[in-house]
């Protein structure tokens, strides 16, 4: 499975990659990730007026899309969008960080879950 993770690089920026997450057989028909302990989880709504200037992540934690869409911008005016589906591993916690933005009309609705 894919995910894309954010980090931090030498350049003190963050950068996105897309990353494969193994998955293990589990039971047929069922593969699954190895278990991640997770700190907190919580859901949460973003409306569509919803911007945050550059930040770094506040924590380790992933992010998954339930419905409506974000963009990430970096600080090389990359951007990316993210909707319904894709995870998101947040792992920028220091340097410029990056810039969050609801697209669209339709608020974004994400679980995240904190982890160490």
């Amino acid at each position: 499975m894919k995910i894309t993770r954010i980090y931090t690089g030498k350049d003190n920026e963050s950068h996105l990659e897309d990353i494969e997450v193994p998955m293990k057989f589990h039971r047929p028909g069922e593969v699954r990730m190895d278990t991640v302990k997770p700190k907190g989880m919580y859901i949460r709504e973003q409306s569509g007026n919803f911007e945050l200037d550059f930040h770094p992540a506040p924590r380790r934690q992933y992010l998954i899309t339930l419905s409506g869409k974000i963009e990430i911008t970096l600080g090389d005016g990359t951007k990316r969008t993210f909707g319904a589906g894709d995870v998101l591993l947040a792992e920028d916690l220091t340097g410029h960080g990056h810039i969050s933005r609801i697209v669209g009309n339709e608020p974004r609705v994400s679980v995240v879950i904190e982890v160490d």
